[in-house]
């Protein structure tokens, strides 16, 4: 038979384990947290939000988004930052539409270059790839920190566009591209089919794979990684290519939904990118986090976006509220680091 005593010490465990839970899990938590009082207050304010419809919508305003976080995830698990995503799926968008057939009316010099549907498609793909490896090069190979070389890597994309379209604009593409980008399958748009294949690879990849565990441990702790026989440099070097890959087939699809590609057209996804990342509770210092919190951090933005459209807020208040939610969420992730530190010292 328990004592008073006992009790009292079973009970106070039993808080101390729920709170040491809590603090652990916060990185989790707070997304849906924040992503639940969204939802509750723009359903509140706006009866034009909670449509099925306006889901349809939100699912294909960040589908684009979220093929690049997808690469974006498996970087910054690796502690890692790739700021070319957006560049890259430019250059990508530009290049497949550059090697296809325009109109008489669109004045850019690619008579000499025009490929089949299928071929422009490969090389488009060939194309990101190999900027990747770029990256993954100046990375591993030369030493240079991924947030300078991936800058440099954004400059390069950037020219490599304005050369190819010399500030005129393109508008067709291979049929298969305009397809995935603006057609659908049974009232779904074949745009979040892509989105929900690249999600659901990416999470068994990261899930269930060897290399999936790898990526967590580079992130988690490189040296003990380099120890344990993990060659840490072809993990860094696989996904600067696979966030490349990511981004271009992004850059492809984007094109073929906007209905053109043009210099510049991905410049605001980079930090989209960025945030859904963030926003969703993987760790900016590596080693926690996954597709299920990108998820999350996605419909954050998508809500956020569109519900604050519906309420018609002006329209620079709501890039400042984005801040401070990306903010917020900066903060988390630090304490949440913090707090992992300080549990792993203590034990």
């Amino acid at each position: 038979m328990s004592t008073p005593v006992q009790d009292g010490s079973q009970a106070q465990f039993a808080r101390q384990g729920l709170g040491a839970t809590l603090r652990n899990q916060m990185r989790n938590i707070a997304p849906f947290a924040t992503l639940l009082a969204l939802v509750i207050f723009f359903a509140v304010a706006s009866p034009s939000f909670v449509t099925l419809d306006n889901l349809a919508n939100i699912l294909v305003q960040i589908s684009v988004t979220g093929i690049i976080a997808v690469g974006l995830t498996f970087v910054i698990l690796c502690g890692e930052i790739d700021l070319s995503v957006a560049s890259i799926a430019n250059v990508t968008g530009v290049a497949v539409a550059f090697f296809t057939a325009q109109e008489s009316y669109v004045n850019i010099a690619n008579a000499n270059f025009i490929m089949p549907g299928g071929v422009a498609i490969v090389f488009a793909l060939v194309a990101c790839a190999a900027l990747g490896l770029v990256n993954a090069f100046g990375l591993t190979r030369i030493g240079i920190p991924s947030f300078i070389m991936t800058l440099a890597m954004m400059q390069i994309a950037d020219g490599i566009c304005a050369l190819l379209l010399r500030g005129q604009i393109a508008y067709a593409v291979p049929d298969l591209v305009s397809t995935l980008g603006s057609g659908n399958v049974g009232g779904l748009p074949w745009i979040v089919i892509v989105l929900a294949i690249f999600l659901a690879v990416g999470h068994i990849v990261l899930t269930y794979t060897r290399f999936g565990r790898y990526i967590y441990m580079v992130g988690g702790n490189r040296e003990a990684a380099e120890f344990s026989g993990i060659n840490v440099r072809t993990i860094l070097a696989s996904v600067m290519v696979i966030s490349a890959v990511c981004s271009g087939v992004a850059g492809m699809v984007g094109v073929a939904h906007f209905g053109s590609a043009q210099q510049n057209e991905f410049t605001g996804y980079l930090l989209d990118a960025i945030a859904a990342v963030v926003v969703g509770g993987t760790s900016l210092f590596g080693g926690r986090g996954g597709i299920g919190n990108t998820i999350v951090g996605l419909c954050v933005l998508g809500v956020l976006n569109n519900g604050l459209d519906h309420v018609e807020i002006d329209s620079f208040l709501k890039i400042l509220i984005r801040g401070v939610i990306l903010l917020i969420a900066l903060i988390i992730n630090v304490y949440a680091q913090r707090l992992r530190d300080e549990s792993a010292t203590a034990g």
